[in-house]
C-alpha cells in the first residue's frame, strides 16, 4: 500500500490539468484522475467536445501511468448551475456560469466524490495558488503567477474547507512553461488549444443555444432621446456594453455632428425589463456606460467573514485590470451578504449578474454578484 497522500486530479482533457497530474506525481503523491461529464443535452452535436476531451484525458492518464475514472455530474450541473443560469438570464441579468460551476460542481460534487475515494486533497489545472497564512491560520486564495492567465476571479467563492483541500500546481507557473513541460514529457495534448466558451457547454453559437431554453419576446431598441431605432429579439440575448449583433449599424444619432455621428458604434447601455426596452448609446465613453459605484449581493468571502471596509482593488469582469476601489459596508453596517464598491475612476459597462471580486494585492478576498450599477449623479 502506498503511504503517500492520495490526490484526485480533475482531468479535463486539457494541457493544464494534464501537467497538474504530472507535477503531483513527480512530488510523490498517489494520483488518480477523474473526468467530469457535466453536460449531456445535445452530446452528439458538433459543439460538444466532451467525448473528444475524455479520449484526450484517458490518453494523458495512460502516458502518466495513473488510473482515470469517468464520472457524470450532469444532473447536479443542471439543477445547481444551469437552472440558476437560466433564471438569471430570464431576469435580464448576465450570469457567470463558470463561477457557479466551480463553487457547486468542481469544489462540491467533485470534492465530495474524491473524499469518498480516500483522497486527502483534490487538484485542478486552474491558474491560482493557495497559501496558509501562519498568523491567522486561514487559507488564502492567491492570483496565479502568470498575470495573463490568472483565474482567481472564477474561484472567489471557495471557502476555507475547500481551499484547505485543494492544490493548484500550475498556478506557480507561466502558461509557456506548462506547454514546455507537456511537450518534454510527450503528453498527447501538449499543443491542444485552450477551451473557451461556457463551462461545459463549449464553443457553440450562444444566442442559438439560449434560444432553446429561453422564450423570446421582441421589443423596441431606443436611443437616449427616446427614439425607436430598431427591434431587439429578446432582452435576455443582450449584455451591457455589447456592440455586435444589434442590427442598427447605419443610424445617425439625433443631432449628430457632421463627420462624427454616423460611424460611431452603438453599445447596449440599459435593459428595461418592465417595458421590454433595450436602450443603446453611441460611443464607448457615453455617461450611461460609466458607473462610479456598484451594489453587490450574495457575497462570499474566502476567509469566512467579510473584510473590513476600506481601500482595495476589484474586478467587475474577468478580463480586466484590478481597479482601485473603496469597500463600503452594507445598509446594516456590515459588508455581508451585500456590499457596495465606490471607484475613484468610473467603471465601464458594470453588468448586473456578473461578479465583483475583491483583491488585497495578490490575495483574492471573495466577492459578490453585482445587483446594480450606480450611474453618475
Amino acid at each position: 500500500m502506498s503511504h503517500l497522500p492520495r490526490v484526485v486530479v480533475g482531468l479535463s482533457g486539457g494541457v493544464d490539468s494534464a501537467v497538474t497530474a504530472y507535477l503531483l506525481k513527480q512530488q510523490g503523491y498517489e494520483v488518480i484522475g477523474i473526468f467530469m461529464k457535466n453536460w449531456e443535452d445535445d452530446d452528439d452535436s458538433e459543439y460538444c467536445s466532451s467525448n473528444i476531451d475524455f479520449v484526450d484525458a484517458a490518453a494523458v492518464a495512460d502516458v502518466l501511468g495513473i488510473e482515470i475514472e469517468h464520472i457524470n455530474f450532469a444532473a447536479d450541473y443542471k439543477d445547481r448551475v444551469f437552472a440558476e443560469f437560466l433564471r438569471e438570464y430570464q431576469a435580464g441579468r448576465t450570469p457567470n456560469p463558470d463561477i457557479l460551476c466551480n463553487a457547486e460542481i468542481k469544489f462540491k460534487s467533485f470534492l465530495d466524490h474524491a473524499m469518498r475515494l480516500g483522497a486527502e486533497k483534490i487538484a485542478t489545472g486552474h491558474y491560482c495558488r493557495v497559501r496558509r497564512n501562519e498568523q491567522t491560520g486561514r487559507h488564502e486564495l492567491l492570483k496565479g503567477l502568470d498575470p495573463s492567465k490568472d483565474q482567481s476571479y472564477f474561484l472567489h467563492r471557495l471557502n476555507q474547507a475547500q481551499l484547505a483541500k485543494t492544490l493548484f500546481p500550475v498556478g506557480e507557473l507561466h502558461k509557456t512553461e506548462v506547454r514546455r513541460i507537456a511537450e518534454e514529457i510527450g503528453l498527447p495534448n501538449a499543443k491542444k488549444k485552450d477551451s473557451t466558451g461556457i463551462c461545459f457547454i463549449g464553443e457553440r453559437p450562444f444566442r442559438e443555444f439560449l434560444n432553446r431554453y429561453i422564450s423570446k419576446e421582441p421589443g423596441p431598441i431606443k436611443d437616449p432621446t427616446g427614439r425607436t431605432i430598431g427591434q431587439h429579439v429578446g432582452l435576455s440575448f443582450y449584455t451591457l456594453g455589447q456592440r455586435q449583433g444589434l442590427g442598427i449599424g447605419g443610424i445617425k444619432a439625433k443631432g449628430a455632428q457632421k463627420g462624427g455621428g454616423e460611424h460611431t458604434p452603438w453599445f447596449v447601455a440599459r435593459k428595461d425589463i418592465e417595458k421590454n426596452t433595450l436602450w443603446v448609446v453611441q460611443g464607448h465613453d457615453h455617461p450611461w456606460l460609466l458607473s462610479p459605484a456598484l451594489l453587490a449581493d450574495d457575497a462570499s468571502w474566502c476567509a469566512g467573514e467579510p473584510p473590513a471596509p476600506g481601500a482595495y482593488a476589484a474586478k467587475t469582469r474577468y478580463r480586466q485590470a484590478d481597479a482601485p476601489c473603496l469597500l463600503v459596508a452594507g445598509a446594516d453596517g456590515s459588508t455581508s451578504p451585500g456590499f457596495g464598491l465606490q471607484f475613484p475612476e468610473a467603471q465601464w459597462a458594470v453588468t448586473p449578474g456578473q461578479s465583483a471580486v475583491l483583491y488585497d494585492g495578490d490575495v483574492c478576498l471573495g466577492g459578490g454578484v453585482i445587483s446594480a450599477a450606480i450611474p453618475h449623479a
